[in-house]
């Protein structure tokens, strides 16, 4: 249940949804034919195939979008091409060019011949039902970006921190050790209120090094057997995180929107979390977000911020790129759910705390801090950012929010193919697991573990991987372990085969007690 502790605010509870690799114009970019208030796309927005060539063919930006097969680039060099409409280089890094947002359709037909039209398309409002619902019913923000021009987890990363901790892509190191930073979780538990972190896979959120204490465990519950009953009992906490199936099976299909995954379960998935908070005693003391981590690589007109936005820590990423984390990544869409939202408002740029302030990931906990009192920043990032709370501007709990939602309708004909090979993220969350249950300290971690591992094979690995975490926490907390631990289960409770000399991952784990 959501504590009171020093909150005066009407919003009692905050819901996260973070969805997967899509732009705004991708998703919502068409919903300008509904509210002309929306700054969408009419038509007329085209990228050459050849930003070198002043006679190359253009490629106009369409509504055709409807099962999305190819997976375009969103790499930190993908994106840089995109957004600047030649490919990174030194010498052009140097130049600190301004984006045209013109370089889409040549990255991807680069990537793959007749990719340009599938970046260079949206979807119909009406093919996105349950969107265009919420977007009528409720608050969209038009200026929303992601916090780094880079990959999913990066991005991730910023959205419960306000820092990626310097990674701009997949970090060994870190995916081994976790990241380190502080979060938003730690900050509302100091100052006396709670969190909760509904997973249906091992939960991305554990990429957070700190969550993995022992002390925390208890705010994880799985989704199918805890939200409903959560939401129906009034239970839901302070901070709600909600995350997807990130894996594509047959009898289980991905609903994170990440691309071959069919947008039709993400639209089912976001009705089912709705639906749930809409009928839950609490729903007048509710804010519920949709956000995108990532822009996936589709097309989006609006340039991409690269002035006065402040690096989160002082950190700088990897060679050979060295960003400095003062640009933000492409626009990404943002849904506001609450019933103290008027219908149809639109949210454009904040009025602050800076002139140069925009909404972007870190816009979350720099919201949370400010909703619920809480002492510090996080970083130098979300002390910057735009805040959000602003769109709860009714005096009163409006009476008339749809209980339901439509019925989407399926676009992908085919079934979805549990031996498809893994996508960077999902093999991050494999690599994951394998830390959480000792597996770190086999030969094959943690590149050839998912060299030819198949989506069905890593639903399988996860799951029991996990398992033996939860079970080691479990023995940890019997025996009276500090609850600053977090726990890996020893080589002898693991199936892993003995190895001739330590790695580096084996000597970092064994049962770590933070900061010791």
């Amino acid at each position: 249940m959501a504590s009171q502790t020093s909150n005066s605010h009407p919003i009692k509870t905050i819901v996260v949804l973070v969805q997967e690799n899509r732009s705004f114009d991708h998703m919502l970019g068409w919903f300008k034919t509904l509210n002309p208030e929306i700054n969408g796309v009419t038509g007329t927005e085209s990228n050459p195939l050849s930003t070198s060539d002043p006679t190359a063919n253009r490629i106009f930006f369409g509504d055709k979008s409807l099962y999305v097969v190819p997976d375009p680039g969103h790499s930190i060099q993908d994106i840089y091409e995109q957004l600047f409409g030649v490919p990174w280089s030194q010498d052009s890094a140097s130049k600190k060019l301004q984006p045209t947002m013109q370089g889409f359709a040549q990255n991807a037909e680069g990537s793959q011949n007749g990719m340009s039209d599938t970046v260079m398309n949206g979807f119909k409002p009406d093919v996105v039902p349950v969107y265009k619902e919420l977007v009528a019913e409720f608050g969209v923000c038009d200026r929303w970006f992601a916090a780094v021009p880079a990959s999913t987890q990066p991005n991730r990363l910023f959205v419960h921190s306000a820092t990626s901790h310097g990674a701009t892509s997949n970090d060994r190191k870190h995916l081994i050790e976790g990241y380190p930073q502080k979060t938003i979780f730690e900050s509302l538990d100091e100052a006396g209120f709670n969190f909760g972190i509904y997973y249906q896979y091992p939960p991305a959120t554990l990429f957070y090094r700190n969550l993995r204490k022992l002390k925390y465990i208890k705010n994880f519950h799985q989704f199918d057997l805890n939200f409903k009953r959560h939401c129906k009992e009034g239970k839901l906490p302070n901070y709600v995180v909600v995350e997807q199936r990130y894996f594509d099976l047959k009898i289980l299909p991905g609903n994170d929107d990440h691309p071959s995954h069919d947008v039709y379960e993400g639209q089912k998935f976001v009705k089912e979390v709705y639906e749930a908070l809409r009928s839950s005693p609490q729903w007048n003391e509710m804010l519920f977000i949709i956000i995108y981590d990532e822009h996936g690589g589709f097309f989006d007109h609006v340039p991409t911020p690269v002035t006065g936005v402040p690096s989160p820590d002082g950190l700088t990423g990897p060679e050979p790129y060295n960003f400095e984390f003062d640009r933000l990544g492409v626009r990404v869409p943002a849904i506001m759910i609450s019933p103290w939202i008027e219908r149809g408002t639109v949210l454009h740029g904040p009025s602050g705390p800076s002139s140069t302030s925009e909404f972007e990931h870190s816009s979350i906990p720099a919201t949370v801090k400010k909703i619920f009192n809480l002492n510090e920043f996080l970083t130098k990032r979300d002390e910057w950012a735009g805040t959000f709370e602003g769109v709860i501007s009714r005096k009163s709990p409006r009476t008339d929010c749809p209980e339901t939602l439509p019925e989407p309708v399926k676009l992908r004909e085919a079934e979805a193919e549990d031996e498809a090979k893994l996508s960077e993220f999902q093999e991050e969350l494999v690599q994951m697991t394998a830390v959480l249950c000792g597996d770190h300290r086999k030969e094959n971690f943690p590149h050839k573990l998912v060299e030819n591992m198949t989506v069905g094979g890593a639903v399988e690995y996860v799951d029991n991987a996990f398992k033996k975490f939860l079970d080691e926490c479990e023995r940890a907390k019997a025996n009276g372990a500090d609850e600053s631990t977090i726990c890996i289960p020893s080589e002898s409770s693991t199936s892993a085969a003995p190895t001739r000399s330590k790695s580096f991952a084996s000597k970092l784990f064994s049962c770590i007690v933070c900061d010791h």
